[in-house]
This record gives structure tokens, sequence and C-alpha cells, in this order.
């Protein structure tokens, strides 16, 4: 028996029902536990019989025996086995709940929340309390603030100091190097000209109108405008990466060691770290929630942990991650059914909250 395809339906229901009955108490399970369990009141097997399916199914490496208890626990290979099967149809549902209560409950968690980085706290605050675990929300901020003006100065040779300034007040200056020399006149042209048809835009939407204007209508003077506010606004300064984590203090009942613990919690605040983690797992590309057991490969002071996550997207466009790090016993269907929808509604609850302030500017 190498893996779920080769195991009988008996012993994936054993399984299915060992890994679930851990997941609630925390404690090794007995065949008599199982068998006594929900899923087989019905006495239809044994605890005798029980007991040999699950010395196949340690002899497979699904279970293990920690220390001398007559329990046994999950495997790691165990775990993935059982999120395999949610993956294949999970039911999405909080204890007690249907999955229109579940989603309700979730929507109304947005409730009230206004602009693009309450949105993303918001969401790392669902996600911990839905999953008991560590809720991750990982997003480009765009620049939502509005052109009042702009004004470029010659200050040298091929040198030009450009000024904006924001309907909501804000100045920024950026010294600017250019391929020529460039006289008073062309500069002057080149500001009123993004004054007079960009004043109150969007400063996200400036740059990809520009790119298009001058695909219809080639001109000197535009082809220059378009340069300057390049430099003026790069494009690295359009969408700050925020980071928002909640839910840390759930891990620290963990039984690890206090050394381990210490380092688990430092990575956990860690923002940088987290996307690092987060870029080497998640594929902006991928349509479904992924759940990954082997931590440690890229983080080793998370060994122990595991990520859920899903990439959130805007327009169709993938503008972070949302996700859960809990131990390997956590409900799993809690975090994925959670992780999943918030995933799948981000765009509405995004344009909702933010009025498009999160993610890709629009065209």
């Amino acid at each position: 028996m190498a893996g779920m395809n080769q195991m009988t339906i008996r012993q994936r229901q054993i399984l299915t029902a060992i890994v679930e009955n851990y997941i609630s108490t925390g404690e090794p399970v007995s065949s008599g536990t199982i068998a006594r369990s929900q899923a087989f009141e019905n006495g239809a097997m044994s605890a005798a019989t029980i007991r040999n399916e699950m010395a196949d199914l340690a002899d497979a490496g699904m279970l293990e025996q920690p220390h001398t208890s007559a329990g046994r626990i999950p495997s790691a290979e165990a775990f993935r086995m059982y999120v395999a099967q949610l993956h294949g149809g999970f039911a999405g549902r909080l204890p007690g709940l249907s999955l229109a209560e579940v989603q309700s409950q979730i929507d109304s968690s947005f409730a009230g929340v206004a602009g693009a980085q309450a949105l993303l706290a918001r969401t790392s605050h669902v996600l911990a309390t839905l999953s008991s675990g560590v809720g991750l929300a990982i997003g480009a901020i765009a620049n939502a603030d509005l052109l009042e003006h702009v004004h470029f100065s010659r200050l040298a040779a091929r040198r030009v100091l450009a000024v904006l300034v924001t309907r909501s007040g804000m100045v920024r200056d950026r010294v600017l190097s250019i391929d020529r020399d460039l006289s008073l006149r062309e500069l002057e042209t080149a500001a009123n000209f993004l004054n007079e048809h960009y004043r109150g835009w969007n400063i996200e939407r400036v740059r990809a109108e520009l790119a298009q204007r001058l695909e219809r209508e080639r001109s000197d003077y535009r082809e220059l405008a378009q340069q300057l506010w390049a430099g003026t606004v790069p494009e690295a300064a359009h969408a700050e990466q925020a980071v928002y984590v909640e839910g840390v203090a759930n891990l620290v009942g963990l039984p690890e060691d206090r050394a381990q613990l210490r380092e688990m919690l430092a990575a956990l605040e860690t923002k940088q770290r987290l996307v690092e983690l987060l870029n080497a797992y998640i594929d902006s590309r991928q349509e479904s929630v992924r759940v990954v057991f082997d931590l440690e490969e890229q983080a080793p002071e998370m060994a122990g942990l595991v990520l859920i996550a899903a990439p959130a997207r805007v327009g169709g466009e993938s503008v972070g991650t949302v996700g859960v790090i809990g131990p390997k016993r956590m409900h799993y269907e809690n975090a994925m059914s959670a992780v999943s929808y918030i995933a799948q509604v981000f765009d509405r609850i995004s344009s909702d909250v933010t009025g498009g302030m999160l993610g890709p500017p629009p065209l």
C-alpha cells in the first residue's frame, strides 16, 4: 500500500476518521475510539478489525506511535492524503453552519471596512478567526491619489526637476536624468499636456492611458510627456506591497520547544520572510487553494507548520495572496473553505471596499 490509490475504501474511511479525531482532540487515537466514533457507530466494523487495519496503515507509513501510547497519530503523509480527499470536493463548512451561512459570515465581516489597507487587515483577521491559525493577506496597494498639477523645471543639461502635486495636497519632487537636453518650452508643453488631459485622474491610470494614447496619436510632445511622467512616477512606486498578519498568538500553545517556537514566531513577524515564502509556493496563475506541508524546505524555522493559500485576483489579474499558516493538526476544511471563498470573491469585495485602490488600475 504505497498511496491513497492502493488503499481500500475501508482503510481510507479509517484513516479519515483517525485524522479528524486527532484534529479535534490532539490525542493519540485507539482502535476502540474509532469503533465508537460516529463514522462507525452502526457497528459494521469491530475494534479488532480496525486494529488490524491500523497496523497495516502504520506499516505503510500513514500512522505513527508516540512514545508508549496505545494510540496512533497521523503521519505527514496521512495529512497529505486527507487534504487530497478534501481537494476532491470538500464541503466548505464550519461546524453547525451551512455553506451559505459560512459565506454570509465572511461577507458580513467586511461590512463597514473602507480602504485597501483596512481590507487586507480585515482579511487576515477573518482568516485567523475561521482557521484558528495565522491569517495572511498580502497585496499591492495601488496609489489612489489624484493628479492636481505637475511642473517640470530645467536644472542643468539633461537634468530636470519634476514636481507633482496631488489632489490631497501631497507634493512629490524628483530629479530626472534624461537622454537629451530639453528647452523650457518643451518642458512647459509636456506639463501643460499632462495637466490639461489628466488633472483629476487617478495617478495609477495615467501611465497606461499615455501608452494607449501614443499608440493612437503619435507625436513628439506626447512621447516626451510619457517619458517625463514615467520618471516622475516610477513603475515601482505605483504599488506598495502590504503585508498583514494576524493570529500569531494562536500558535503559542503548540507543543514545540521554546527555542523553535521563538524562531517560528520571529519568522511570522518578519513580513519580507512571509512574502518570500508565499512567492516560493503560490503561483499567481493557480486556480485553486494550495496546501503546502514542507515549509521547512524554504524556512527551517517553520518545521511542523502548514500553509494554505491562494492568489487573490482583481479584474482577472493577481494582486496578492490570502492564506493561513497553522499546525498540521488544524481544521483543514474550515481553513481551505475560508481561503477559497475569500480568494474567489476578492474582486467583488475589493471593488466594494476600496473602489479600485487595490491591484491593477482600471484602464
